[in-house]
C-alpha cells in the first residue's frame, strides 16, 4: 500500500520559534538510528557547497565529463555520441559502492551543471552512489522533450553496463540502476524504464515532484485547479506564472504553420518575463490578432480560466499535437514492471506540478512509497519547517535503503 503523510495540526504557528529550538531533541525522539545518516543527507543538500557533517566524514567526490554511445534497440546501430557528468565517491578503494544512480536534471538553462544539481549529485556520491547525469537538451531549453526519454535510458544503459557496476551486482544477474528525477523529467523518467533495453535495468525510481496526467497538467497550470484522487471538488492554488508558457514553448513545434509557430514563441518569450506586458511584435502590432487557427486554438487554451473547458479545449487542438500530449501522459500505461520500485516526493505547496499527481501515480503502481511533505516545494525548498523536514529524512532514508548490502 501506498505511504501517506497526512498534515499535522499539532504545532501551532505561535510555536514554531519554540520547535525551532527543540529541533535537535525532535530529531532524537523521531527519527531512529538508522535514519541518522539520512538526516546528515538532507543537511547536506541543504547546505550545498557550504561544510557539513556529512563533508565532513566522507571523501569529497569526483566529477568528470564522460562521452558515450549506446545501440539503439531498434535497428541494433549505435546511437548518437552522448555526454554526462560522473560522480565517484572517491572512497579508498575505487571499487567500494553501494549503488548506482541516474539523476535526471528538471528544468534548468544550466543542465547538468546546475549548482544545485551538482550539489546534489555529489550528496548522493557521498553516500556511497556512483552517480551519472546526463546532458539533457529539454531541462537546459525548459522544455519537455519527448526524445529526452530515449537519452534518459540510454543513460541507464550506459551506467549498467560499465564493469564496476556490472562487479557490484554479481555475476549472473542483470546489473540494475536507480533513477532520480525532478519536476517534469518524472514522466520521462518512468518512460525511459518502458524502453525495452532499460527496463530490466531498473532498479528503483524517485520522482519528485512530478506529474502522471498530462490533461492534469494543463488543467493546474492554466487555471489553477486541481483534484485529489477520490475527491469531487476541484481545489485551487497559485500556479507558477512563468509554467503554463513553459508548456506552450515545449509544444509549438507541432503545429504545422510556421507562422503561427514564430508568433506563439513570441508570446511565450513575453508572458515568461512579464504577466502584464503588451503582447506586440517589434513593429506594435498586436500578436495575438496574427494568429491562424491552429495557433489561436493553441492560444485559448493558454488563457482558459475554466477547468471545465478544458478537455473541450484540449479535443480542438490539431492533431499532432494531442498525440505529443498523450506520448508524454503516464495515464492508462502499464506500469507494472514499477511494482515496488517507485519512491515519490511530493511537496504540498509545489506550484507548478500539484500533489495530486504523484497521488495518482502512486495508486497506478502497487506498493509504491508515497512522501507527502509539508511546507514543500521543489521550487523553492527552504520553507519547509519541522514536520517537513522529519518527513524529508524519511523518504531520504527510502532511497538509501535501496543500496546495495554488503
Amino acid at each position: 500500500m501506498p505511504v501517506r503523510l497526512q498534515r499535522s495540526h499539532f504545532f501551532t504557528l505561535s510555536g514554531k520559534a519554540f520547535l525551532v529550538l527543540l529541533l535537535p531533541f525532535f530529531l532524537a525522539a523521531c527519527v531512529s538510528p538508522e535514519s541518522w545518516e539520512a538526516v546528515r543527507v538532507l543537511k547536506d543538500i541543504d547546505a550545498g557547497e557550504a561544510p557539513s557533517a556529512l563533508k565532513e566524514t566522507t571523501p569529497t567526490p569526483t566529477r568528470r565529463e564522460i562521452s558515450y554511445s549506446v545501440v539503439q534497440p531498434e535497428n541494433g546501430r549505435p546511437g548518437p555520441l552522448q555526454t554526462a557528468d560522473l560522480y565517484h565517491p572517491n572512497r579508498a578503494d575505487p571499487d567500494d559502492l553501494d549503488g548506482a544512480l541516474v539523476l535526471v536534471p528538471g528544468f534548468t538553462p544550466s543542465g547538468k551543471n546546475d549548482r544545485r544539481l551538482v550539489a546534489l549529485a555529489r550528496s548522493f556520491a557521498r553516500t556511497g552512489f556512483l552517480v551519472l547525469v546526463p546532458d539533457l537538451l529539454g531541462s537546459r531549453e525548459t522544455r519537455v522533450r519527448l526524445g529526452d526519454a530515449r537519452r534518459i535510458a540510454d543513460a541507464m544503459v550506459h551506467l549498467s553496463s560499465r564493469p564496476e557496476i556490472e562487479a557490484l551486482n554479481g555475476e549472473g544477474t542483470v546489473p540494475q540502476v536507480g533513477v532520480v528525477a525532478i519536476s517534469y523529467a518524472v514522466g520521462l523518467a518512468v518512460l525511459a524504464t518502458t524502453e525495452a533495453d532499460a527496463k530490466d535495468h531498473t532498479g528503483f525510481l524517485v520522482g519528485l515532484g512530478g506529474y502522471y496526467d498530462t490533461t492534469e497538467i494543463v488543467r493546474f497550470t492554466t487555471t489553477g485547479a486541481y483534484r485529489v484522487p477520490g475527491e469531487q471538488d476541484w481545489r485551487s492554488a497559485e500556479p507558477l506564472r512563468p509554467a503554463k508558457w513553459y508548456f506552450l514553448s515545449g509544444n509549438i513545434e507541432a503545429l504545422t504553420d510556421p507562422d503561427d509557430r514564430a508568433t506563439l514563441t513570441a508570446i511565450a518569450d513575453i508572458r515568461q518575463r512579464s504577466g502584464r506586458a503588451a503582447l506586440l511584435d517589434g513593429q506594435g502590432r498586436d500578436l495575438v490578432a496574427q494568429l491562424g487557427p491552429e495557433g489561436r486554438d493553441l492560444y485559448s487554451l493558454m488563457t482558459n480560466a475554466d477547468p471545465a473547458q478544458v478537455a473541450p479545449l484540449l479535443a480542438g487542438l490539431p492533431e499532432p499535437l494531442r498525440r505529443q500530449l498523450d506520448a508524454l501522459s503516464l495515464k492508462n500505461r502499464e506500469l507494472s514492471h514499477l511494482t515496488g520500485r517507485l519512491i515519490l516526493i511530493h511537496g504540498r505547496e509545489d506550484p507548478l506540478v500539484p500533489f495530486s499527481e504523484s497521488i495518482a501515480l502512486s495508486d497506478a503502481v502497487p506498493e509504491t512509497e508515497l512522501f507527502l511533505i509539508d511546507g514543500f516545494s521543489h521550487i523553492n525548498p527552504r520553507s519547509v519547517g519541522v514536520i517537513g523536514q522529519l518527513q524529508l529524512a524519511d523518504a531520504i532514508q527510502a532511497i538509501l535503503a535501496r543500496r546495495k548490502t554488503k
